[in-house]
């Protein structure tokens, strides 16, 4: 059997800073890399073809699905590896693409995607320290059969009824850095609101619409949109869509940002049956009873055991990558951290 062909198709504007890592990292594992440009002004399409790309020019008209579509639309290959110009290919992750050749395009592809962050919402009020190395993790379909396309303005999604399968494939992205997140905000709200206004009960959209409140310290608006999709959701929905578990840390979050104690306190409770393998959901929790004892110093000798507990939890658990959102450190170290500097 002849060996199916793989393509890495990406759409880029003014990604000068990163786009040739991004390349050089892929560019062994595929056929051919096909870079789509919506409107460049810096070096990004000279520095794409100095690595190895085809580029083509795409006239953006505020639609990341219309973007992603033309450019899939010039790809050929059996498989199409969808990236974008922050995104490098991790070293580990080759032989899974190569395997690729050797099997049909009946499915579709989800791999790890590891954000490096700082602040905000990983971090908790106990003093434990971001370090470089620390990611969260979302599991997104990016290898896609050369016929499927995207629908969805802004945090598009692959439309197809073929099973999703994960992949031993890792990408390292650095978009959620402070100056990566302040130079596409604005965009990214703007169309988020957009599309939010065309579908106001799509759950996932108003889950990013949180996130993008969130990341910018908006923290009453994020806990709007994450209510509006949990109720989207509905009380049935336990631990899907998979991204729901990220949905529930980043409500429980917002709600402590923003002093509403006793509401963070009954959401997490409410969660707490579907989530017994989360180090990230006990992690949270302690770190809500933390806020909670200093905010009410009556209630510290009984919440102060039921924080130790939440914590030594995590380190039962031990890691768990393959939950959505799940941030690095949480069954280990950060929550070893937080309990020696827990009094008693």
């Amino acid at each position: 059997m002849k060996p199916r062909r793989l393509a890495l198709v990406m759409i880029a504007r003014d990604e000068a800073r990163c786009i040739e890592s991004s390349l050089g990292s892929v560019r062994p594992w595929v056929d051919e890399m096909i870079v789509l440009d919506t409107g460049s002004r810096d070096a990004t399409v000279a520095l794409a073809r100095q690595a190895g790309a085809t580029v083509h020019h795409f006239e953006w008209v505020d639609d990341f699905a219309a973007a992603r579509n033309a450019a899939l639309a010039l790809s050929t290959a059996d498989w199409n590896l969808v990236l974008d110009a922050d995104e490098v290919l991790g070293p580990d992750s080759g032989p899974a693409l190569q395997a690729l050749r050797e099997m049909a395009p009946d499915f579709l592809g989800r791999i790890e995607v590891r954000s490096p962050f700082s602040g905000g919402a990983a971090q908790g009020e106990t003093g434990a320290t971001i370090t470089p190395e620390q990611h969260s993790t979302s599991w997104m379909t990016r290898v896609l059969p050369g016929d499927v396309r995207y629908q969805g303005r802004i945090h598009e999604q692959p439309v197809s009824s073929l099973p999703r399968r994960d992949l031993a494939v890792c990408v390292l992205h650095d978009g959620y850095l402070p100056a990566q997140m302040q130079a596409k905000g604005e965009r990214n709200r703007r169309l988020l609101e957009a599309a939010v206004q065309d579908d106001p009960h799509d759950a996932y959209l108003r889950y990013h619409l949180g996130k993008d409140h969130e990341v910018h310290d908006r923290f009453d608006a994020a806990w709007v949109q994450y209510e509006q999709a949990l109720n989207a959701l509905g009380p049935d929905a336990a631990r899907e869509p998979p991204w729901r578990h990220d949905l529930m840390l980043r409500a429980i979050y917002t709600l402590k940002a923003s002093a509403r104690l006793e509401e963070a306190v009954h959401l997490a409770q409410a969660e707490m049956p579907h989530w017994p393998d989360s180090p990230d959901y006990f992690f949270v929790l302690g770190d809500l009873l933390l806020d909670f004892a200093v905010a009410h110093p009556g209630q510290a000798g009984e919440l102060l055991p039921m924080i130790r507990e939440a914590w030594e939890r995590c380190l039962t658990i031990g890691e768990n990558p393959a939950l959505e959102g799940a941030v690095q450190g949480r069954g280990s170290h950060l929550a070893q951290h937080n309990l020696t500097l827990l009094p008693g």
